[in-house]
């Protein structure tokens, strides 16, 4: 595994700066009083270190790590500070980067002002740990802030929110902590199966370097699958999720499902597929089936919800059987697009959520059954919506279009089966984001709800970034493609270099493994 190592270490800096702003609103109570402002501030400030960073990333060399660092943090378990990313890690750096300021402008609104100074606080420490696991070259280091930031989520969705908060965040912190608890039993079977030594959880002393029976690195390869499985989330470890949607405030949503659920999939291509590539292509008929029954599940289940918030996360169950669907396809194509979705969801996931709060703060419901005929009060809610809802459905000149576009091509290539089934999850989502609009926006207005005004002056800063970057990302993917082709590559290149074993393989017919495109 290649890595350029940086002159200076960016990627610890932009961990820093947002633990700083935490740390002053910790120690610092007058500043409270000022928590949104401090915290825009500094989580500004960390995305101009992302986009500086940027600058100093070579994107013809996307597979390869580079603003590499790597300090020994515990030697006597091999253990060490080791940061890194390649074009896939840098992307989820810059999207977490660039919506946690877009979720605290929108707090304002949703969060009161003396409890400010704790959300803003949990906002800034949950996007330090994530910075930490998006570049995170160290299996202990990504575990221990894979876990860790399951105490400011908990808190996030526990201390505001829903009237059912504290039920739904138990139920968040029961599954992650099983899927985390799981994953532990793998970290340690590295170390007892891996070279050891100083550096024994580097990734790049780990690759190729697991001395263990193919049976058990294929139980080491289900340790680490499970817990990513229920982070992406995927049927039928996904059941925390609309509970949690439905109760936490949306920019917690946009936080949890926008960024936090794709470290699930991230999980999956950074340290799953480069550590147990036999195992990968053992599992993937299974892994397959199961992506493309949430994608048909997902969307028929969001098409039965009354409550918005539960229609949008069960969308999202289905986006994601997209993305795991491409990364274990077996084809080039299907893994980029499934990259450039992880980011394209994250956009248009975050135009639902908060568009969605900013009509519930007006009409005091998310109930689909109690709108109706928003579109002639609030039409900026309504055309803000309809855009993020038609980048979620893959319009053409939107963010959802071109990854959706290239995980069924790619798809289509390898398995003929799966990528008609996944088009049916292309048929459903129309329906799940066209008839709630019809329902909630068209029509005549509720009685009660005439006297409703539309956005302002702040959610419109909130949103116009968002749909920005969504006709951005549809109208100039190659802004995104390009660094992540060559990573795309090594996903592809792992899945087919060897045949599926027939039993396995017999569970999806025809396979990808055989290369069969019709």
């Amino acid at each position: 595994m290649q890595t350029l190592a940086a002159s200076f270490p960016v990627l610890t800096v932009m961990v820093l700066v947002p633990l700083a702003g935490a740390l002053l609103l910790a120690l610092i109570p007058p500043l409270r009083a000022q928590a949104r402002a401090v915290g825009l501030l500094f989580s500004l400030a960390t995305l101009g270190v992302g986009v500086w960073a940027a600058t100093q990333f070579d994107v013809a060399q996307g597979s390869v790590i580079q603003l590499a660092e790597t300090h020994s943090w515990i030697a006597s378990m091999g253990v060490s500070w080791a940061l890194g990313v390649n074009g896939l890690g840098l992307a989820m750096l810059l999207l977490a980067a660039f919506l946690t300021p877009i979720v605290l402008l929108a707090s304002w609104g949703e969060v009161p002002a003396d409890r400010q100074g704790l959300f803003t606080g949990l906002v800034l420490v949950l996007e330090a740990f994530v910075v930490v696991i998006f570049a995170a070259r160290d299996v202990v280091l990504f575990y221990i802030c894979f876990e860790a930031m399951l105490i400011p989520v908990y808190f996030l969705i526990g201390r505001f929110g829903g009237p059912n908060r504290r039920r739904a965040a138990l139920k968040f912190l029961l599954y992650s902590l099983a899927g985390g608890l799981v994953m532990l039993i793998g970290v340690v079977a590295l170390y007892v199966y891996g070279p050891g030594g100083e550096g024994a959880y580097l990734l790049d002393n780990l690759v190729g370097n697991i001395n263990a029976s193919t049976t058990v690195t294929r139980w080491i390869f289900v340790s680490f699958f499970i817990a990513f499985a229920i982070k992406a989330p995927m049927v039928p470890l996904h059941t925390w999720l609309p509970d949690t949607a439905e109760q936490a405030t949306p920019g917690t949503s946009v936080l949890l499902i926008g960024v936090l659920d794709k470290i699930g999939t991230y999980g999956m291509i950074a340290l799953v597929l480069p550590l147990f590539p036999e195992a990968s292509r053992w599992a993937a008929p299974v892994v397959l089936v199961l992506a493309v029954i949430g994608i048909l599940y997902g969307g028929l289940a969001a098409i039965g919800q009354d409550n918005l918030y539960r229609l949008i996360s069960y969308t999202s169950i289905s986006h994601f059987g997209f993305m795991v669907l491409g990364i274990f396809a077996g084809s080039s194509v299907a893994a980029t697009g499934a990259m450039v979705y992880m980011v394209a969801h994250g956009l248009s996931i975050a135009g639902l959520y908060l568009v969605t709060g900013f009509l519930a703060r007006r009409t005091s419901t998310v109930q689909i059954s109690e709108l109706g005929g928003m579109a002639r009060v609030l039409p900026l809610v309504a055309g803000t919506w309809l855009v993020s809802g038609l980048a979620s459905i893959a319009l053409p000149g939107l963010s959802g279009f071109v990854p959706e576009w290239m995980v069924l091509t790619g798809t289509f290539s390898q398995s003929v089966a799966l990528g008609v089934v996944a088009v049916l999850g292309v048929i459903i989502a129309a329906v799940y984001v066209l008839l709630p609009y019809q329902r909630v926006f068209t029509g005549a207005p509720a009685a009660d709800r005439v006297g409703s005004t539309d956005l302002d002056g702040r959610e419109k800063l909130v949103l116009v970034p968002v749909i920005a970057a969504m006709l951005a990302l549809g109208l100039a993917p190659a802004l995104l493609t390009d660094s992540l082709e060559s990573v795309a590559d090594q996903v592809s290149t792992t899945m087919s270099q060897a045949d599926v074993p027939v039993a396995a393989s017999a569970v999806v017919a025809p396979t990808f493994s055989e290369g069969i495109t019709k």
